[in-house]
């Protein structure tokens, strides 16, 4: 029924409560917690398969509702692990909590051990990522609605990465699959000189394409017009906010999942598109970014891996966005994706073979020849040699 495709994307607001609760309730809870998100979308899109489906809904403003709502779920998840950090009890929350509940979260929260807070703060980092970054990608690209750009853009604050919405839009977008472009990462880079490497070009890039718009527009570089600056005052508020619930620690640990949750997105940008090769001059095909369609990552993170059919044309909403069976498939699901990512050994002898398949396969006669450069550059073709 239709009624079921609208309430699979709530899917992911049941993810970021769960997961709000779980930090809440402290002790092993929190562990639990975390286990509980890494099973779901792990052998979730391990058993139950791809999902194809393209239905058409009838209610887009329900869809763009959902989005919206991401803002103050993730505005909880990061209440919950300061609160859960501090000396005191913020507004009296814990004490009327525990009266709503009956459980003493007070208690649990001063049972909760060092390793346990880690695992909040990871579960925290996955929540601003998930529940935070992928709706903003998606109403940071509504560039003509004024709502959510600012609903997205505070959804990336939560990630000191509001440079998001300028970079991705008007730089990835453009040059996506080239050497020009800090998000693809080249054959045989490791992730975590790609987390390093693309948020500072990224960054980079971001100030330049702010200065032309402003110079363009006759507007001062350093003034109240400059969404750069704007973004880091945003974010800076969320520091300052997080200081006034949980003290120092608060907000050093806000700091860190910030932080983490940044380098999560950079994690992801190396995924989707590793070792792709594109001439910039020519349109971005569907072959130009990796895909997936496993039913768990696709109805809790609104389609976003639909992503060869975004970057084919990135101004359809994640609802309308097509599967592209015949575009490059990733190892998995996301979050399977992505902890492979994080084990290089294992990351270059699965998609190693993958990115050879796609010169074979899939590149233009331009594309075969960049691709050959790029796997002298790398030493792939050396390395499969050895094997």
């Amino acid at each position: 029924m239709m009624f079921l495709h609208y309430l699979k994307y709530f899917l992911f607001h049941a993810v970021g409560l769960v997961s709000c609760a779980a930090i809440l309730a402290g002790g092993r809870w929190t562990a639990l917690g975390l286990a509980a998100v890494l099973v779901y979308y792990v052998l979730g899109d391990a058993l139950l398969g791809d999902d194809r489906s393209t239905p058409r809904f009838g209610l887009p403003g329900l869809l763009t509702a959902q989005l919206w709502l991401a803002l103050p779920l993730v505005a909880l998840i990061v209440f919950a692990m300061v609160w859960s950090v501090s000396a005191g009890d913020f507004l009296d929350f814990g004490r009327w909590l525990q009266q709503r509940t009956g459980h003493d979260v007070l208690a649990a929260r001063a049972a909760t051990s060092a390793w346990q807070h880690g695992a909040g703060m990871l579960l925290t980092i996955l929540m601003i990522g998930i529940c935070g970054t992928i709706p903003a990608h998606e109403l940071t690209h509504r560039t003509w609605d004024p709502v959510s750009m600012a609903v997205g853009r505070w959804l990336l604050a939560f990630s000191f990465d509001t440079n998001f919405s300028i970079e991705h839009v008007y730089g990835h977008h453009r040059y996506v699959s080239t050497t020009e472009d800090p998000a693809t990462a080249p054959r045989g880079r490791n992730v975590y000189a790609h987390i390093l490497m693309s948020t500072l070009k990224g960054n980079a890039s971001a100030w330049k394409i702010e200065k032309r718009r402003l110079r363009r527009e006759g507007r001062a570089l350093f003034s109240p017009h400059n969404a750069v600056l704007r973004g880091m005052l945003m974010s800076a508020a969320l520091v300052a906010a997080a200081g006034w619930i949980g003290g120092a620690t608060g907000a050093l640990v806000f700091c860190a999942c910030a932080l983490g949750a940044k380098a999560l997105l950079e994690i992801v940008n190396y995924m989707e598109h590793y070792g792709m090769v594109r001439n910039p001059a020519l349109p971005v095909q569907p072959r130009h970014s990796w895909n997936t369609n496993r039913r768990v990552s696709s109805w809790s993170m609104f389609n976003l891996t639909r992503h060869s059919h975004h970057h084919a044309q990135g101004e359809v909403p994640y609802q309308d966005l097509k599967p592209m069976p015949e575009a490059p498939q990733m190892i998995n699901g996301y979050l399977t994706t992505i902890i492979v990512a994080l084990i290089p050994p294992l990351w270059h002898a699965l998609m190693t073979p993958k990115v050879l398949a796609w010169d074979r396969e899939q590149a233009s006669e331009e594309e075969k020849r960049l691709a050959a450069q790029a796997n002298a550059a790398s030493g792939i073709r050396a390395l499969m040699a050895r094997r």
